[in-house]
Formats: C-alpha cells, structure tokens, sequence
C-alpha cells in the first residue's frame, strides 16, 4: 500500500509518499520539503498570513516531487491542529487530487503523525520493529510537551489515541517555545533552538541556576513559563557588567540543561509509574543533542528493558512522511473517506474542537 501524505499545518510545506506492508511497517519512498525558515526570520517568529501565502506557492512542486509514482492508494493529509489558512492550503490540495484520482482521504491530526515518526523506515530487521509495550512517547515540540502511555502498536491505535493515552502535559509554553523564546532574548535567529544547543556545546551548564517549575512527584505536566524571566535578568545584569557576549556559552548551556532537566524529571517519573518497557521522544526537540545524550546515558534508572527510540534527525521537524506513515495505519484500519465523502472536510486549528 502506498500512501501520499501532505503537510502544511505551520511553516513547513511538504509532501511524501510511503509504502506500508501489511504487517506495519513503513518505508519512505521520497520526501519534499520547503521549509519558511528564512521567510520568518526577520519577524522572530511565524508569520501565519505569510506562511498561508507561501503554502500556496509551493504545495503542488513540492506534490510534484514527492510523486515519484503515480501507483497510490490513499492521501493522507494534516487537518488539524495548526495555523488554519496554511492548514487549508494542504487539505484544499489534497481533497482536490483525491478527488481528481478517485483515491481515499485520511485526515490526520498532526500529532499522531510525530508518534508515527518514531516507526518511519521500518525494515523486519530494523531495531525499532522490537518496540516493546507499554511505550512511554514523548512528543517534544515548538507547540506541544506532552507525554503518552501507549499500549498498542500504531495499527491498532484508537480513534481517541491521543485523548486516551495522554499522561501529561505543558500547562503554558512548550519546550520547543521556552527555546526559541529565550534564545531571541538573548539576540540568537529564528528558530533559536538549533543556536542554543550549538553554543551550548562550549559552554558551563551548571554556571547559572536557572528555575525548573512543577518539581512535584505528584504530577507529570510540564511548565515552562518562569524560565524566560529568570534567563532575561541574568542576560540584562550580564549586560550592564559587559560580560554578556563572553558568557553567552555558559547561559546557553545553563538554559539547554534547566528545559532537558525538566523534560528528563518528568520522563523518568511516568515511565516508573506506567512500568513501561521502551520510550520513544519525536518531535522538533526531540533532535537537541543534550536530550538526546542524557536520555541515551541515563534510560536503565527510568527501569526501561531498551534504549530510547528516536526518529531520524529529518523526521523530527514537521514533515509529511509522519502525516502518511500515520495515514497509512488508519488505512489498514478502514478509516478513510471516499468517494464524496472527504469533500466536507475541514482544517481546524483547535485539536479540541
């Protein structure tokens, strides 16, 4: 079965075709991606209506390259959550091949795409074929800190998953914000997380105590709020000593080791308290390197019987290949919307609504 799987929900138009065997496991056969990185730099973050226009721009190259063949089976797109006119680029397109084709639609909440991720280029030798379960998946984002107990593989996930397996939550910014926020107090570019964790690499980061909120046992949510107040008074007195510049390492590393330290808290609590066997971390952090080391050195303390999975370094940012590996299993379930059916489908920017 292959599966073309369009995404559009931010700042990242792309296109992908998968096949999926029977049996669940997902190759990417080809993968396009126009990132907006550079067209939001100036602003120091997203610009919803220039994104939308961009989205136009580029969705039928980017449809057009990733169509490698044009034996497909179903089109699986994004629906919901994001920026809803750049949402309704990709499912205005997608409705329109499927309709032109006469393929299936799946719609596709953007979050079960990055928990798809973790199983994109399975092989039947692939380690990741031998997740084990209950899995503990952290989606780590520039939207969403969310922590999950999944208990069934991604082709008998329910049509509640997301609701029913959800363990915690960031009760304001996410991880992905708490970066790119306090690296633009600091004078780094959008997107600022990739710039905090290069300098961090050179830095100290025990130099500065910086908060971690929520450090209760009791509860696995996420909060993320006091940490750009606290790294914007140590910048500004940094500032008027005229040490700013030549401690910024130290900062970075400080700031990169407060938001993992927080991340790693929380992990290691709920994979204790759902006894899960494996852990999986996707999403746009879940590409840090700092994360990545601790969780890799420190997995067997959380009683997990393997070490971490991740997805490629590609697949971690918003890409379409997760949209169509998550396609790909509601097919094998019968979710999808044919013939007319799909013509009623809407973007929704809420996920509640």
């Amino acid at each position: 079965m292959k599966i073309l799987g369009i995404e559009t929900s931010c700042d990242e138009c792309s296109a992908s075709l998968v096949s999926c065997e029977p049996g669940g496991a997902v190759q990417v056969l080809s993968l396009a991606t126009y990132s907006q990185v550079k067209i939001h730099m100036p602003y120091g973050g997203v610009v919803p209506e220039i994104a939308s226009r961009n989205h136009l721009e580029t969705v039928n190259d980017m449809i057009d390259q990733a169509l490698v063949t044009r034996d497909i089976d179903a089109i699986a797109v994004t629906n919901r959550p994001g920026l809803v006119g750049a949402l309704l680029v990709g499912v205005s397109a997608a409705k329109a091949l499927a309709y032109a084709l006469d393929k299936p639609l799946v719609p596709v909440h953007h979050l079960e795409g990055h928990a798809a991720s973790v199983y994109l280029d399975e092989r039947e030798n692939h380690p990741r074929r031998q997740i084990q379960l209950p899995m503990l998946l952290a989606i780590v984002s520039g939207g969403h800190t969310n922590l999950y107990c999944v208990q069934e593989p991604p082709e008998r996930w329910p049509m509640d998953f997301l609701k029913q397996s959800l363990v915690g939550r960031s009760r304001d910014d996410a991880a992905g914000e708490a970066f790119d926020k306090t690296a633009k107090i600091l004078g780094f570019p959008y997107p600022g997380g990739i710039w905090i964790d290069k300098m961090a690499k050179n830095g100290d980061p025990q130099a500065y105590s910086l908060p971690r909120a929520l450090p209760q046992k009791a509860t696995f949510d996420f909060s993320f709020s006091g940490l750009k107040t606290a790294v914007s008074l140590v910048a500004e007195k940094l500032k008027k000593e005229g040490r700013l510049e030549a401690e910024i390492p130290n900062l970075c590393a400080s700031l990169q080791e407060a938001i993992v330290d927080a991340i790693m808290s929380k992990v290691v609590l709920a994979a204790r308290e759902y006894r899960c066997k494996s852990l999986a971390v996707v999403g746009g952090v879940a590409a840090n390197s700092r994360l990545r080391y601790r969780l890799d050195t420190e997995w067997k303390i959380m009683g997990l019987e393997q070490p971490p999975h991740f997805p490629k370094l590609t697949y971690c940012t918003d890409n379409a290949a997760m949209i169509a590996a998550a396609g790909a299993f509601r097919m094998i379930q019968g979710h999808c919307l044919r013939g007319t059916e799909f013509l009623t489908l809407n973007a929704i920017a809420n996920p509640e609504e």
